[in-house]
């Protein structure tokens, strides 16, 4: 495809909005990919996915935008699951298992109760960056704005908190308040991607950035701020990328990212694997 070709799709405005969308969410939310992974919270990642399809259901139900519906039950459902938590001692996995069962089940009560059709519903797990409006870029990017902030001017209570919650308490730090904001940030974030730009994207986007940069980083002195700017960097790079080669050769954007991304992903652990056999041929 020559260079005219490829500017004239661009000029086009749903696949610039798409572009703009890609660009922001590939930058910046690797930076709660690195919240994730580096607190274990792949299980709510899941939750939060399910509250999607609830918060969908409630949604086309009563037809209210689905949006707001959704990112408030996202939110409802971490204080529930952080209420079983306090109550309870399975522990983090087994609240968020619990919340993910009963919202599934809600979810099927409603469609079934108000006649929703469950691919309606499922449909919110497949978002498609050319259907964004501006309003919804705006939403993109001042969520973008508060992650950035939010890790920037807190930077050292998240790395006491990656370390050991006990010792950051003992340092004076307010671990169940910054422990709160973080989930919260993470369930806006699931519930506002998911339903903008589809589940698909979801991993490509937060998390398999972080892994990736995670095998190649190396361990010391300003590993964390390291595995921020450097999930970003491939973030910005898979989602740039990704997008563009999905627009010359006519495919899925959601689909041509995670491929790309997995790819990666396959290649850092190969990296990875080649440096830790080099070390250990020198010991």
């Amino acid at each position: 495809m020559s260079f005219s070709r490829l500017a004239l799709l661009f000029s086009l405005a749903p696949i610039l909005r798409g572009f703009i969308a890609m660009f922001i969410s590939g930058t910046f939310y690797p930076l709660c990919g690195v919240m994730i992974l580096r607190m274990d919270l792949v299980p709510m990642r899941y939750m939060l996915m399910h509250g999607v399809i609830l918060g969908g259901a409630i949604s086309l139900a009563i037809n209210l935008p689905i949006i707001p519906v959704t990112v408030v039950l996202n939110l409802l459902l971490i204080f529930i699951m952080m209420g079983i938590m306090r109550t309870q001692s399975f522990g983090f996995s087994g609240a968020s298992a619990a919340v993910m069962v009963l919202s599934m089940a809600a979810a099927s009560i409603i469609m079934h109760v108000a006649d929703v059709p469950a691919k309606d519903t499922l449909s919110l797990m497949w978002g498609s960056p050319f259907a964004l409006t501006v309003s919804d870029l705006i939403c993109l990017g001042v969520l973008a704005l508060l992650l950035v902030l939010y890790v920037i001017l807190n930077f050292r209570t998240i790395l006491a908190l990656f370390f050991n919650k006990e010792i950051a308490r003992s340092m004076g730090i307010k671990v169940n308040f910054h422990y709160t904001v973080m989930v919260l940030l993470i369930a806006v974030v699931v519930a506002l991607a998911m339903k903008l730009l589809g589940a698909f994207l979801i991993d490509s986007l937060l998390l398999l950035p972080v892994l990736s940069a995670s095998s190649i980083n190396r361990k010391g002195s300003g590993g964390i701020k390291r595995l921020f700017i450097v999930s970003c960097i491939f973030g910005c790079g898979l989602s740039v990328i990704g997008y563009v080669t999905a627009v010359i050769i006519n495919w899925p954007p959601a689909a041509t990212i995670s491929v790309l991304a997995g790819l990666v992903y396959l290649i850092c652990i190969e990296i990875k694997a080649l440096r830790t056999k080099k070390l250990s041929l020198r010991a």
